[in-house]
Protein backbone atom coordinates (compact mmCIF):
# COMPACT_ATOMS: atom_id res chain seq x y z
CA UNK A 1 0.00 0.00 0.00
CA UNK A 2 1.16 3.51 -0.73
CA UNK A 3 1.18 6.00 2.09
CA UNK A 4 -0.47 9.44 2.12
CA UNK A 5 0.50 11.63 5.07
CA UNK A 6 -1.47 14.75 5.92
CA UNK A 7 -0.96 17.75 8.14
CA UNK A 8 -3.82 18.27 10.61
CA UNK A 9 -4.28 21.97 11.47
CA UNK A 10 -5.02 24.13 8.45
CA UNK A 11 -5.15 21.11 6.14
CA UNK A 12 -7.66 18.54 7.41
CA UNK A 13 -9.26 20.77 10.06
CA UNK A 14 -9.67 24.51 10.63
CA UNK A 15 -7.76 25.22 13.84
CA UNK A 16 -8.08 29.01 13.71
CA UNK A 17 -11.84 29.16 14.06
CA UNK A 18 -11.85 26.32 16.59
CA UNK A 19 -9.29 27.94 18.89
CA UNK A 20 -11.28 31.19 18.98
CA UNK A 21 -14.46 29.30 19.90
CA UNK A 22 -12.65 27.17 22.50
CA UNK A 23 -11.08 30.18 24.19
CA UNK A 24 -14.34 32.11 24.21
CA UNK A 25 -16.11 29.17 25.87
CA UNK A 26 -13.32 28.56 28.39
CA UNK A 27 -13.26 32.26 29.33
CA UNK A 28 -17.03 32.43 29.70
CA UNK A 29 -17.23 29.27 31.79
CA UNK A 30 -14.58 30.55 34.21
CA UNK A 31 -15.83 34.13 34.38
CA UNK A 32 -12.66 35.52 32.80
CA UNK A 33 -12.74 39.03 31.35
CA UNK A 34 -11.58 40.33 28.00
CA UNK A 35 -7.96 40.78 29.16
CA UNK A 36 -7.47 37.06 29.80
CA UNK A 37 -9.37 36.10 26.66
CA UNK A 38 -7.18 38.42 24.59
CA UNK A 39 -4.03 36.98 26.21
CA UNK A 40 -5.13 33.45 25.30
CA UNK A 41 -6.03 34.41 21.74
CA UNK A 42 -2.62 36.02 21.28
CA UNK A 43 -0.49 33.40 23.01
CA UNK A 44 -2.29 30.36 21.57
CA UNK A 45 -2.75 31.75 18.06
CA UNK A 46 -0.26 29.37 16.45
CA UNK A 47 0.06 26.53 18.96
CA UNK A 48 -0.76 25.57 22.52
CA UNK A 49 0.59 23.22 25.15
CA UNK A 50 0.32 22.60 28.88
CA UNK A 51 3.07 25.12 29.74
CA UNK A 52 1.02 27.99 28.30
CA UNK A 53 -1.40 27.61 31.19
CA UNK A 54 1.40 27.84 33.73
CA UNK A 55 2.22 31.21 32.18
CA UNK A 56 -1.46 32.18 32.20
CA UNK A 57 -1.80 31.43 35.93
CA UNK A 58 1.37 33.36 36.69
CA UNK A 59 0.33 36.37 34.61
CA UNK A 60 -3.14 36.69 36.15
CA UNK A 61 -2.80 34.94 39.54
CA UNK A 62 -5.59 32.51 38.75
CA UNK A 63 -6.97 30.09 41.33
CA UNK A 64 -7.50 27.21 38.88
CA UNK A 65 -4.59 24.82 38.36
CA UNK A 66 -2.74 24.76 35.05
CA UNK A 67 -3.61 21.07 34.70
CA UNK A 68 -7.31 21.85 35.05
CA UNK A 69 -7.18 24.69 32.55
CA UNK A 70 -5.27 22.60 30.03
CA UNK A 71 -7.80 19.76 30.31
CA UNK A 72 -10.64 22.21 29.82
CA UNK A 73 -8.90 23.72 26.80
CA UNK A 74 -8.40 20.29 25.23
CA UNK A 75 -12.07 19.45 25.80
CA UNK A 76 -13.25 22.76 24.37
CA UNK A 77 -11.01 22.37 21.32
CA UNK A 78 -12.41 18.90 20.69
CA UNK A 79 -15.92 20.31 20.90
CA UNK A 80 -15.14 23.26 18.61
CA UNK A 81 -13.09 21.68 15.82
CA UNK A 82 -14.70 20.22 12.70
CA UNK A 83 -13.65 18.30 9.64
CA UNK A 84 -15.86 18.95 6.64
CA UNK A 85 -17.94 15.93 5.57
CA UNK A 86 -16.56 16.31 2.04
CA UNK A 87 -13.02 15.88 3.40
CA UNK A 88 -14.03 12.75 5.31
CA UNK A 89 -15.69 11.39 2.18
CA UNK A 90 -12.57 12.06 0.11
CA UNK A 91 -10.36 10.32 2.66
CA UNK A 92 -12.70 7.33 2.58
CA UNK A 93 -12.31 7.20 -1.20
CA UNK A 94 -8.54 7.30 -0.79
CA UNK A 95 -8.68 4.47 1.71
CA UNK A 96 -10.99 2.45 -0.53
CA UNK A 97 -8.50 2.94 -3.37
CA UNK A 98 -5.86 1.09 -1.35
CA UNK A 99 -3.94 3.92 0.30
CA UNK A 100 -2.72 3.93 3.88
CA UNK A 101 -3.49 7.29 5.53
CA UNK A 102 -1.46 8.95 8.26
CA UNK A 103 -1.27 12.28 10.04
CA UNK A 104 1.99 14.08 10.83
CA UNK A 105 1.20 17.12 12.96
CA UNK A 106 2.93 19.64 15.14
CA UNK A 107 1.19 20.06 18.49
CA UNK A 108 0.68 18.59 21.92
CA UNK A 109 -0.22 14.91 21.76
CA UNK A 110 -3.41 15.03 23.81
CA UNK A 111 -5.03 17.97 22.04
CA UNK A 112 -4.16 16.71 18.55
CA UNK A 113 -5.54 13.26 19.27
CA UNK A 114 -8.66 14.80 20.80
CA UNK A 115 -9.25 16.66 17.53
CA UNK A 116 -8.78 13.49 15.49
CA UNK A 117 -11.27 11.58 17.63
CA UNK A 118 -13.84 14.38 17.74
CA UNK A 119 -13.90 14.98 13.98
CA UNK A 120 -14.30 11.37 12.84
CA UNK A 121 -10.79 11.27 11.39
CA UNK A 122 -9.84 8.47 13.79
CA UNK A 123 -12.02 6.08 11.78
CA UNK A 124 -10.12 6.84 8.58
CA UNK A 125 -6.45 7.21 9.48
CA UNK A 126 -4.08 4.35 10.14
CA UNK A 127 -1.69 6.27 12.39
CA UNK A 128 -0.88 9.67 13.84
CA UNK A 129 2.39 11.23 14.96
CA UNK A 130 2.27 14.49 16.93
CA UNK A 131 5.34 16.53 17.74
CA UNK A 132 4.56 16.14 21.43
CA UNK A 133 5.13 12.38 21.07
CA UNK A 134 8.87 12.75 20.53
CA UNK A 135 9.59 16.43 21.25
CA UNK A 136 10.47 17.04 17.59
CA UNK A 137 8.55 19.35 15.30
CA UNK A 138 8.17 19.38 11.53
CA UNK A 139 10.24 19.87 9.42
CA UNK A 140 12.23 17.34 11.49
CA UNK A 141 12.13 14.16 9.41
CA UNK A 142 11.69 12.00 12.51
CA UNK A 143 8.06 13.04 12.74
CA UNK A 144 7.30 11.81 9.23
CA UNK A 145 9.15 8.56 9.95
CA UNK A 146 7.14 8.09 13.14
CA UNK A 147 3.87 8.72 11.28
CA UNK A 148 4.79 6.02 8.77
CA UNK A 149 5.72 3.61 11.57
CA UNK A 150 2.38 4.28 13.27
CA UNK A 151 0.76 3.28 9.98
CA UNK A 152 2.72 0.03 10.03
CA UNK A 153 5.10 0.92 7.22
CA UNK A 154 8.25 2.84 6.27
CA UNK A 155 8.63 5.88 4.07
CA UNK A 156 9.29 5.31 0.38
CA UNK A 157 9.87 7.73 -2.54
CA UNK A 158 6.38 6.88 -3.84
CA UNK A 159 4.67 8.19 -0.69
CA UNK A 160 3.18 11.68 -0.31
CA UNK A 161 2.93 14.48 2.25
CA UNK A 162 0.11 17.04 1.97
CA UNK A 163 0.01 20.24 4.01
CA UNK A 164 -0.56 23.97 4.03
CA UNK A 165 2.76 25.13 5.50
CA UNK A 166 5.65 25.43 3.02
CA UNK A 167 8.34 25.55 5.69
CA UNK A 168 7.21 22.59 7.80
CA UNK A 169 5.05 20.34 5.63
CA UNK A 170 6.65 20.73 2.22
CA UNK A 171 10.30 21.24 3.19
CA UNK A 172 10.02 18.57 5.87
CA UNK A 173 8.22 16.12 3.62
CA UNK A 174 10.77 16.56 0.84
CA UNK A 175 13.64 16.12 3.30
CA UNK A 176 12.05 12.85 4.40
CA UNK A 177 12.07 11.67 0.77
CA UNK A 178 8.36 12.16 0.17
CA UNK A 179 6.55 13.70 -2.77
CA UNK A 180 4.67 16.77 -1.63
CA UNK A 181 1.39 18.56 -2.22
CA UNK A 182 0.97 22.11 -0.97
CA UNK A 183 -2.56 23.20 -0.05
CA UNK A 184 -2.34 26.84 -1.03
CA UNK A 185 -3.33 29.31 1.73
CA UNK A 186 -0.46 31.84 1.91
CA UNK A 187 2.26 33.31 -0.34
CA UNK A 188 4.94 30.81 -1.32
CA UNK A 189 8.39 31.71 0.15
CA UNK A 190 10.89 32.43 -2.62
CA UNK A 191 13.68 30.45 -0.94
CA UNK A 192 11.64 27.22 -0.64
CA UNK A 193 11.84 24.67 -3.48
CA UNK A 194 8.53 24.11 -5.22
CA UNK A 195 6.27 21.21 -4.18
CA UNK A 196 5.52 18.35 -6.54
CA UNK A 197 1.93 19.54 -6.83
CA UNK A 198 -0.20 22.46 -5.64
CA UNK A 199 -3.89 22.31 -4.74
CA UNK A 200 -6.44 24.92 -3.71
CA UNK A 201 -8.02 22.62 -1.13
CA UNK A 202 -7.24 19.33 0.58
CA UNK A 203 -10.09 17.71 -1.38
CA UNK A 204 -8.34 18.73 -4.62
CA UNK A 205 -5.13 17.25 -3.21
CA UNK A 206 -6.86 13.94 -2.48
CA UNK A 207 -8.40 13.94 -5.96
CA UNK A 208 -4.88 14.26 -7.35
CA UNK A 209 -3.63 11.39 -5.19
CA UNK A 210 -6.46 9.25 -6.52
CA UNK A 211 -5.00 9.65 -10.02
CA UNK A 212 -1.69 8.15 -8.85
CA UNK A 213 -1.13 4.40 -9.21
CA UNK A 214 -1.09 2.46 -5.94
CA UNK A 215 1.40 -0.10 -7.25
Amino acid sequence: MRLALFDLDGTLVDRHSAVADAIATLSHDHGYGSEIEHWLLTELADRADRSDFDRLRSAFQLAESADHLWRVYVDRMAAAVHCRPAVLNSLQQLKDAGWSIGVATNGASDVQRAKVRATGLADLIDGIAASGDIDARKPDTRLFELAAARCGTQLTPDDWMTGDNPETDIVGGAAAGLRTIWVRDRPWPEHVPAPDHTADDVIDAIDYLLTQPTE
